[in-house]
C-alpha cells in the first residue's frame, strides 16, 4: 500500500472524525516507509485537530484499541447458533477469517507490540475492550439460559483467542480446515467450570 497525504482539515462530525482516525491508524500502519504510530501523526493523517484525538481517545494506544474492537464487531459478529458449542465455533471461525486478512494481522500485531506507557493510558486501552468483553460474555449467558455450563471467560480468552493472537504476531495462518472445532472441543474438554467435561 503506498503512503497517502495527509488530508486536509475540514469540520467533520463526530462519526466522521472517528471514521477518518480509524483510516488513517490503517494508513498509518500499512505505510511502507514505517510511519510512527502517534497521536499528532494520526490527526494530520487523518485531517482533524490533535487535540480532537486526545479528547476523545486519550492516547495512540486508545486509538489502536478502538479500531481493533470496532474491526472485531464488524468482522467476528457472536452468533446465537443455539448451542454453546456451535457459538464458539462460530466465533472462532470468524477470528480466523479476520486474521488471514493482511488488514486483520497488521491490527493485531501492532496491539500486541502496543504497550501502554502508563496506568492512565493502559486503562483507556482496556475500556475500549470492555464493550467486545460484554458480548463475549452474552455467549454465557445464552449458554446458561440454555442448561449449558460455559467456560470461565478467562478460559475462553486463553485457549481461542490466545491462539489466534499468537499465530498472527508470528504471521502463521491457522490450518486450512477444522481448526476452530478442535481449539473448542479442547477447551470443552478441559475447562474448570463447575460441571463441565473433564
Amino acid at each position: 500500500m503506498t503512503s497517502k497525504e495527509p488530508t486536509a482539515r475540514v469540520r467533520k462530525s463526530p462519526e466522521q472524525v472517528r471514521s477518518a482516525v480509524h483510516e488513517a491508524v490503517v494508513d498509518l500502519l500499512s505505510d511502507p516507509d514505517g510511519a510512527e504510530l502517534t497521536v499528532p501523526a494520526i490527526a494530520q493523517r487523518a485531517g482533524v485537530n490533535h487535540t480532537s484525538v486526545y479528547r476523545r481517545w486519550g492516547s495512540h494506544e486508545a486509538v489502536l484499541a478502538d479500531v481493533v474492537t470496532t474491526r472485531l464487531e464488524r468482522d467476528s459478529p457472536l452468533k446465537d447458533t443455539g448451542s454453546l458449542r456451535g457459538d464458539l465455533v462460530a466465533w472462532v471461525e470468524a477470528g480466523v477469517a479476520s486474521i488471514r486478512t493482511p488488514e486483520g494481522r497488521l491490527l493485531v500485531r501492532a496491539l500486541a507490540l502496543s504497550m501502554p506507557g502508563s496506568t492512565t493510558a493502559q486503562a483507556e486501552r482496556v475500556q475500549h475492550f470492555r464493550r467486545r468483553i460484554a458480548s463475549i460474555e452474552a455467549i454465557r449467558e445464552r449458554a446458561a439460559a440454555r442448561g449449558e455450563t460455559p467456560p470461565t471467560l478467562e478460559e475462553m480468552l486463553d485457549q481461542l483467542l490466545a491462539p489466534l493472537y499468537v499465530r498472527a504476531i508470528f504471521g502463521i495462518d491457522p490450518p486450512a480446515s477444522g481448526y476452530p472445532g478442535l481449539l473448542v472441543d479442547r477447551l470443552l474438554a478441559t475447562s474448570k467450570a463447575p460441571g463441565a467435561a473433564g
